[in-house]
C-alpha cells in the first residue's frame, strides 16, 4: 500500500489542506472566517491546520 505524505503528515499548509478535505482555497479560508475550522498561527505570514481539526470539521459533516 502507498502511502502519500499527505496521508502521513499531522500538520497542513493552506494548499495541503485544501487537497485533504477536496476544496478550493477560497473554501477553505472562508470556513476559518466563519469559525468552522480552527488554525494554528505558527508566524504572521504561516498558518497551519491540525490534522486532527480537519478530521473532526469532516467528522461534522460541514463541507458544502
Amino acid at each position: 500500500m502507498n502511502i502519500t505524505e499527505t496521508q502521513k503528515a499531522e500538520n497542513f499548509r493552506a494548499k495541503e489542506a485544501c487537497k485533504y478535505l477536496s476544496i478550493g482555497e477560497s473554501t477553505l479560508w472562508l470556513y476559518v472566517r466563519q469559525g468552522k475550522v480552527k488554525t494554528v498561527k505558527l508566524s504572521p505570514r504561516v498558518t497551519i491546520f491540525k490534522r486532527s481539526e480537519l478530521d473532526r470539521f469532516i467528522s461534522l459533516g460541514e463541507i458544502a
